[in-house]
């Protein structure tokens, strides 16, 4: 949600920015911006729309840009700027709410990601000050913050100047001063500049923040802070990289460092200075990012939605890489030996997420329940932290997010961690908050997801989920004939997803007979109860078609009053344990003059007595049937938002990573 980048280095900064946003545009995309500071002057560009609408206008106004004609920063100085691509939180999409914001002078620089809940009580105490804002955002108030705590703190050092006084160092002497701002004290420094404002900012605000700050007066400097909103920092030559999401930074390096949250980076090209936010320096260890950039790009496909789905048969084939013991029936899942004795002793678990994610989860505590015998809750993230629930030392709590910057999740992890109760954690972003929030946890390894709509992420978190019940059942009942069974069927989805795949055509030509659909209903019984919640959701988010998932046992209970020849049916009904049930329903659908798609295991010629159309998935076993049959269901959806007309990998009002509440 929202897309950061800043640059500060050799090279030249706005191509650079550019391009950064190009990469993070699937963040957030109703606006965007760039500012960039040059011979003692701040260039800044907003437009509203997608980022090809920035691009534009910058490349009309290049002559007046010049660092984006091809000059190269003069010796001595470094080429410095911030960027940002916007999806609307507080405030409309306009080029005046669009980042960057900066204060009364023009002088400080902000791009911000997440929510200052305190914003309206600062803005009105500014206001008094007699600062003047521009935008209706949230954000610019750090812009006005900083400003007026930089102005008084400078003021009130000159006329200290001929006085006793002395200005502590960040790490000596804690002689402390009126807050400029009132209400509190603030360090006296020896030299008070931008990171310091900045500090005294941060431990004004209220809410979540990724932040970036500029100030024209400190040309060859940025000011990095973290609170509950993703940033990292990546470091080449004598240059440092900002940005919300490792893909705008891989192309030029690998290098990184995560921030967590309450730190405070203070980067001078190449090099840096991390503080928490009582400005104690803190060591921080560079890391290398696994992946790389031909990963994020589209390679021929019309769309990143389509080619995350075609890379399923490789994203599970990666998930379960090198954690299978076939010849043992147990699965290794070295994440979690750290907390191996701990997770022996789970009585409960607790599953918490959002979205796809929130569905993997559903699935997972069927998987859970029947092969490792251990009850499973799973909490909408969003609600869990508003509860009152029950924990204990024999309960755990999993979170699953593809991003691992979630709020709602963190949130719920951070209520468990406060009671002491076990962390696990099935993350896709390898660095990411929640991979480092909690006690243990697996990496999907699924590789970047671009597009907003889940499709890759969400089987890999199954066939992840698949792997904990092995991990979980062989420590307690689970038969090694079991283990086996389930660990053979695992190292053969991949080829099975290929077959499927090989259908996108038919898929396609199903969903030209229904492209005028204005309502859709999803059907599926036990493990593929949630397969259709989801089937729902990728039609309605990346088509804006209405569409709701059912149990079909419970379409007698009212939702088949819906039911006519304008309300047609996807029913997942592969032969399993419960076929037969959804045979009689879907003969109940039919009865009332309802068209029915089927998604049905490869064989069945029964089905066609009751469905008009049919896309068969391979045989599997009943608990990894989902990772199969879901993918007719994103298929489907695809071809139905081409038909229609809309923006697969960007859908309106939408953004990738929920970052914010």
């Amino acid at each position: 949600m929202c897309g950061i980048i800043g640059y500060i280095g050799k090279n030249n900064a706005l191509p650079i920015l550019i391009d950064g946003l190009k990469r993070m545009e699937y963040r957030g995309y109703d606006s965007s911006g760039v500012a960039v500071c040059d011979k003692g002057d701040v260039f800044c560009v907003k437009a509203v729309g997608k980022i090809r609408e920035l691009e534009e206008k910058v490349g009309n106004l290049s002559p007046t840009l010049p660092q984006y004609a091809g000059q190269v920063p003069s010796k001595g100085r470094e080429s410095v700027g911030i960027a940002h691509t916007r999806w609307a939180t507080h405030g409309r999409p306009t080029e005046a709410n669009a980042h960057p914001h900066s204060d009364c002078t023009g002088n400080i620089w902000v791009v911000h990601n997440g929510i200052i809940e305190n914003y309206k009580e600062l803005k009105e105490n500014l206001i008094k000050k007699g600062h003047v804002f521009k935008s209706e955002t949230d954000s610019e108030v750090i812009a006005h913050l900083i400003e007026d705590i930089y102005k008084q703190a400078i003021a009130r050092q000159n006329a200290s100047k001929n006085s006793n006084l002395t200005y502590r160092n960040l790490n000596n002497s804690q002689e402390e001063g009126s807050d400029p701002f009132g209400g509190g004290q603030t360090p006296r420094m020896a030299h008070f500049n931008l990171l310091t404002a900045t500090l005294k900012a941060l431990n004004l605000l209220k809410g979540a923040y990724g932040l970036v700050v500029m100030h024209k007066d400190e040309p060859n400097k940025l000011i990095v802070a973290k609170l509950g909103s993703p940033l990292l920092i990546g470091f080449a030559d004598n240059e440092a990289i900002i940005a919300s999401d490792a893909s705008a930074i891989l192309r030029y390096t690998k290098q990184v460092i995560y921030l967590d949250d309450g730190e405070v980076a203070e980067i001078n090209g190449g090099s840096f200075e991390i503080y928490d936010l009582e400005s104690r320096k803190k060591n921080k260890e560079i890391e290398e990012i696994e992946w790389d950039i031909t990963q994020a790009q589209k390679h021929g496909f019309a769309h990143f939605m389509l080619k995350e789905i075609f890379e399923q048969p490789e994203a599970i084939a990666n998930s379960i890489r090198g954690r299978l013991l076939i010849e043992e029936g147990k699965a290794k899942l070295g994440g979690l030996d750290a907390e191996l004795r701990r997770i022996r002793d789970i009585e409960r678990i607790i599953i918490v997420s959002c979205g796809t994610a929130y569905h993997a989860g559903l699935i997972g505590e069927y998987m859970i329940e029947e092969y490792a015998g251990v009850p499973v809750e799973v909490e909408y993230a969003s609600e869990f932290r508003y509860r009152k629930p029950i924990l204990d030392d024999k309960t755990a709590i999993l979170a699953i997010s593809q991003s691992g910057e979630t709020a709602d999740t963190i949130a719920a992890i951070a209520e468990a961690k406060g009671k002491n109760v076990l962390t696990l954690g099935i993350v896709n972003t390898v660095g990411s908050t929640i991979a480092r929030m909690t006690d243990a946890g697996v990496y999907n390894h699924s590789g970047p997801e671009i597009a907003v709509a889940s499709t890759k992420a969400f089987t890999s978190q199954l066939a992840v989920l698949a792997l904990f019940t092995m991990f979980l059942g062989r420590q307690r009942d689970m038969a090694f004939v079991t283990g086996e069974r389930i660990s053979k069927e695992l190292a053969m989805l991949p080829e099975k997803i290929k077959k499927i795949l090989e259908l996108n055509e038919h898929i396609k030509n199903i969903a030209e007979k229904y492209r005028n659909a204005k309502n859709f209903a999803f059907l599926g019984r036990k493990y593929n109860y949630p397969v259709a919640i989801e089937g729902a959701l990728k039609l309605k988010e990346i088509s804006y078609i209405h569409s709701e998932g059912f149990c079909s046992g419970e379409l007698k209970h009212g939702s088949i009053a819906l039911i006519d020849e304008d309300f047609p049916s996807m029913f997942i009904a592969p032969t399993d344990s419960v076929y037969e049930k959804n045979l009689n329903n879907m003969a109940e659908i039919k009865a009332r003059g309802g068209r029915i798609i089927a998604v049905a295991t490869e064989g069945n010629e029964e089905i066609k007595s009751v469905a008009d159309n049919i896309v068969y998935i391979p045989k599997t076993l009943e608990m990894l049937t989902p990772i199969l049959s879901v993918i007719p269901l994103q298929l489907f959806a695809y071809h139905m938002a081409i038909l229609n007309g809309r923006d697969v990998d960007k859908p309106r009002n939408l953004a990738k990573s929920v970052t914010v509440e």
